[in-house]
């Protein structure tokens, strides 16, 4: 299936997105979302007659390293879930685009029921490919990989789990996850695919990281306490 660009024929309404604030044209990811503010996690609706059903269900989640948020889950909000093309790109197009975001700041698109971390049943045995980007090809590109995604252009069955485009202050990272890392057939196709779908020249670099190894990285290290000479006090 080929999710095309562009609106569809159907006119799209300005979803309840959560989260978020409406703009004139756009939603607005806010830095303080009002805690009263719904953004816990609720399923595709139904596609409608006429719509255009996807192979699978997606949610687009949202993250922003700030101040209040200590940790990793409590910066995930929720944006909103899709089942069809015409869900999409209702969403999609009242969204800001990642070149326009500022600061510290994460798309995550995967499928429903995938939460967008390591530790999640779907993504514990996986990977993912990473790319770095330079400033102002985030929105392009990030664009061709959901579309290739949604569109099923990587041909590997269920073993892509999600996409994410990662805002930092030096340059712009994509990565796109899978389940199994050690199955190097299918991360192999999937790089592939990603090399055409984005348009990468071919001496782009691109690195292929397990969860497993993410998560060692991010552990915090222990160290065994400074052996004092006899006598000595602790500082």
């Amino acid at each position: 299936m080929r999710v095309v660009k562009g609106r569809t024929g159907n006119k799209a309404k300005r979803p309840h997105v959560a989260g978020v604030k409406m703009t004139d044209s756009r939603l607005k990811i806010e830095d303080d979302i009002d805690e009263d503010q719904d953004d816990t996690f609720r399923p595709a609706p139904t596609p409608g007659p006429g719509e255009h059903p996807l192979q699978f269900n997606y949610s687009i989640w949202f993250s922003r390293r700030s101040p209040k948020n200590t940790t990793y889950d409590q910066s995930l909000k929720f944006v909103a879930s899709f089942a069809s093309v015409e869900q999409f790109w209702s969403a999609y197009s009242h969204m800001t685009h990642p070149g326009d975001m500022m600061g510290h700041s994460d798309y995550h698109l995967f499928k429903e029921g995938i939460r967008p971390m390591w530790e999640d049943d779907a993504n514990k045995m996986g990977g993912k490919w990473i790319i770095r980007l330079k400033k102002g090809l985030a929105s392009r590109c990030w664009e061709n990989l959901i579309l290739a995604m949604l569109g099923e252009q990587f041909m590997v069955g269920e073993e892509i789990c999600g996409a994410v485009v990662s805002v930092r202050f030096q340059d712009d990272i994509l990565a796109l996850w899978n389940r199994t890392a050690s199955d190097q057939a299918t991360t192999t196709r999937i790089r592939d695919t990603l090399k055409r779908v984005l348009h990468l020249p071919a001496n782009t670099v691109m690195e292929y990281k397990t969860h497993t190894d993410s998560l060692k990285l991010s552990a915090p290290r222990i160290t065994a306490p400074r052996q004092l000479p006899p006598g000595q006090l602790p500082l």
